[in-house]
C-alpha cells in the first residue's frame, strides 16, 4: 500500500507503522500488543489504517497534539468495528477513532444504526476485556458522534459513561467536553454550564496548548449562548474557534454560524440573512457540521418569518427532515410560519409526533413546539390543552435555565394570557422566570391585526396573505398543494366579498382593512 506523505508535525511512531505495517513500529503497551493478535471486528483495517486509528485515538486526548486532518478524512470513510467476538483495547480505540472521525467530518449517513450495532443503550453487546482508558475513549467518541448526528440525549449518556471510567485528567476533560455539548444541545443549560466550566478549569490547570482545546467544549459554549440569546457569548466563542482552530474549515464555518446568530439577536437582520445565505449556498457548507448547518437554516427561516415571508420560510424548510431525537426539529421551525399563516390545524398535525410519549424528543426544540401548540390549541377552542401546553413549556424553561427564545414571534396578547395562567398555577417559578418574563414583550410579536369587516373563511384568509406576494397563481397553487383551478375559484370568492375585480384591487383593499 502506498504510504501517505509525511508531515513535519506527525509523530515518528505512527509514521513507522504506516510505512512498515503495525508490527514494524515501536512495541505498543501490553494490553494493546496482546490484543493485536485478535482484532476481530477491525479485521478489515490493514496495518497502515489501524496505525492511523491508534494515532488518532491518542490525539483525541489533550497533551499529545491534535488529530491529523488526513487521518480523520480516511477514518471517516470507515465503518467502526461491529460486534467483535471480544472487545479489546485495539478494537475499542479503533472504533473510537472512527466514531470521532465521522463526527468531525460530518460522515453521519449511518445515523444511529452504527451505534446500535455495538450497543444496547450504553452497554456493549459483546463481551469486553477493556482497560478503563480504552472504555472511556470509546464511550466519549460515541457520545461525540451521537451529538453530531442530532441525538444529544444519547450523547449525554455516553459522555457520563466516559466520565465514569476516566482515570486521567485528559480523559476526564474529554468526557466533560462531550457531556457539556450534549447537555447544551438538549437545552439543559444549567447542567451544561456547570459541566463546561469544570472542563475549562481542568484544561487551564493542566496547562495544555490552546490548539488542543476540545471543539466540543467550544460548541457547548456556543450552543449555550444561542439558547440564552447571549450575543457577547456567541462572539467570544466565534473568536476562540478562529484562534484555536483557524486551519480547520469546519471550525471556521461554526464560528461564522454563531456570528449569524449574534446578528439576528441584535436585530441586524440584513447582515444575518446575507451571511446565512452565503454559508448555505457557498461551497463552505461541504466542510461543515450538520447541527451548525441546521442552526443556520433555522436562523434563516426565522428571519424570513420576521420579514413576513412565511411561505418562503416553508419553502426553505421543505427539504429538511428532523434527525432521530429531533436535536434539530424542522416541525418546530415550520410551526412558526404555520401559526403566522393561521394554519393551526396543520401546525397541530405536524407536531403531534413531537409531543408523543414514544419520541425521546430533544428538550431544547420541544419547548418552542409546546409554546406554539398552546397558541394553536387556544385558537381552535381547546383552552384546557392550551393551558397545559404552555404550562409545560414554562416549567421546562424554568428547570433548565432557558431564555425567552422559545416564545419568539408568538402573538403577544395570547401568549401573555397563557403565561399568566401558568404562573398563577405555579407561583414558585415566578422568581426563576423573572429574566424570561422581562423579555417577553421584546420577543413576542405585536397584535396589529384587527377584526376584518369582510367575512373571509380561514382558507381565504391564508390565500389573502399570498395575494400581496409576487407569486403567480400557479406558484401559489403549488405552495398550497392544490390545483390552479381551486386557487382561481377561491380568488373569485375573495374578489366577490371584497367587491373588486382584479388582484391589484384586492391587495389594496386587503391592506385597507388590515387582513
Amino acid at each position: 500500500m502506498t504510504p501517505w506523505p509525511r508531515r513535519d508535525d506527525e509523530d515518528p511512531a505512527p509514521i513507522v507503522e504506516l510505512r512498515r505495517g503495525a508490527a514494524a513500529g515501536p512495541r505498543p503497551p501490553g494490553n494493546v500488543r496482546r490484543a493485536a493478535a485478535d482484532i476481530g471486528g477491525s479485521r478489515h483495517f490493514d496495518p497502515p489504517l489501524r496505525a492511523a486509528a491508534l494515532a488518532t485515538s491518542a490525539r483525541l486526548i489533550p497533551g499529545r497534539g491534535v488529530p491529523l486532518a488526513r487521518h480523520l478524512s480516511v477514518l471517516a470513510e470507515c465503518r467502526p468495528p461491529t460486534a467483535p467476538r471480544v472487545w479489546t483495547d485495539v478494537e475499542a480505540l479503533t472504533a473510537a477513532s472512527c466514531y470521532a472521525a465521522r463526527a468531525r467530518r460530518d460522515a453521519l449517513s449511518g445515523g444511529a444504526d452504527i451505534v446500535r450495532g455495538n450497543f444496547d443503550g450504553v452497554r456493549l453487546l459483546r463481551p469486553a476485556q477493556l482497560s478503563p482508558t480504552a472504555r472511556s475513549q470509546l464511550y466519549a467518541a460515541v457520545g461525540e458522534y451521537c451529538s453530531a448526528a442530532g441525538r444529544p440525549q444519547m450523547g449525554a449518556r455516553f459522555g457520563a459513561e466516559a466520565l465514569l471510567f476516566a482515570d486521567t485528567p485528559g480523559l476526564r476533560y474529554r468526557a466533560l467536553s462531550v457531556m457539556a455539548l450534549a447537555r447544551a444541545l438538549n437545552g439543559e443549560v444549567h447542567l451544561a454550564e456547570t459541566t463546561v466550566d469544570e472542563a475549562s478549569t481542568l484544561f487551564r490547570e493542566n496547562g495544555w496548548d490552546e490548539a488542543e482545546a476540545a471543539y466540543a467544549e467550544m460548541l457547548a459554549r456556543g450552543t449555550i449562548a444561542v439558547v440564552r440569546m447571549d450575543v457577547e457569548g456567541l462572539e467570544r466563542v466565534a473568536a476562540r474557534l478562529r484562534s484555536a482552530h483557524g486551519d480547520d474549515a469546519y471550525a471556521l464555518f461554526s464560528a461564522d454560524a454563531f456570528e449569524v446568530g449574534a446578528s439576528m439577536f441584535t436585530q441586524d437582520f440584513g447582515t444575518a440573512l446575507a451571511a446565512a445565505r452565503n454559508l448555505l449556498l457557498s461551497g463552505r457548507r461541504r466542510s461543515s457540521h450538520r447541527m451548525l448547518r441546521y442552526l443556520v437554516v433555522s436562523v434563516m427561516s426565522d428571519l424570513m418569518i420576521a420579514h413576513g415571508d412565511h411561505l418562503g420560510a416553508l419553502d426553505l424548510l421543505r427539504p429538511y427532515e428532523s434527525p432521530e431525537g429531533h436535536g434539530a426539529c424542522f416541525a418546530m421551525q415550520r410551526s412558526a410560519a404555520l401559526l403566522a399563516l393561521g394554519r393551526e390545524q396543520e401546525l397541530l398535525a405536524g407536531t403531534d409526533e413531537c409531543v408523543s410519549a414514544d419520541l425521546d424528543h430533544c428538550l431544547r426544540t420541544l419547548v418552542p413546539v409546546l409554546a406554539r401548540r398552546a397558541i394553536a390549541l387556544l385558537r381552535t377552542g381547546n383552552e384546557r390543552g392550551a393551558r397545559e401546553s404552555m404550562r409545560t413549556a414554562l416549567l421546562l424553561v424554568a428547570r433548565n435555565g432557558m431564555s425567552a427564545a422559545p416564545f419568539s414571534m408568538l402573538p403577544r396578547t395570547e401568549t401573555a394570557a397563557l403565561v399568566g395562567d401558568a404562573l398563577r398555577s405555579h407561583p414558585e417559578v415566578v422568581g426563576t422566570l423573572a429574566p424570561v418574563l422581562q423579555k417577553l414583550d421584546l420577543v413576542t410579536a405585536g397584535d396589529e391585526r384587527v377584526a376584518s369587516p369582510v367575512a373571509l373563511t380561514p382558507r381565504e384568509r391564508e390565500l389573502a396573505v399570498l395575494l400581496r406576494s409576487r407569486r403567480t397563481t400557479s406558484e401559489i397553487a403549488l405552495a398550497r398543494g392544490v390545483s390552479v383551478n381551486t386557487i382561481k375559484s377561491q380568488l373569485r370568492s375573495i374578489y366577490r366579498k371584497l367587491e373588486v375585480t382584479t388582484r391589484v384591487e384586492a391587495a389594496r383593499r386587503l391592506d385597507e382593512i388590515d387582513v
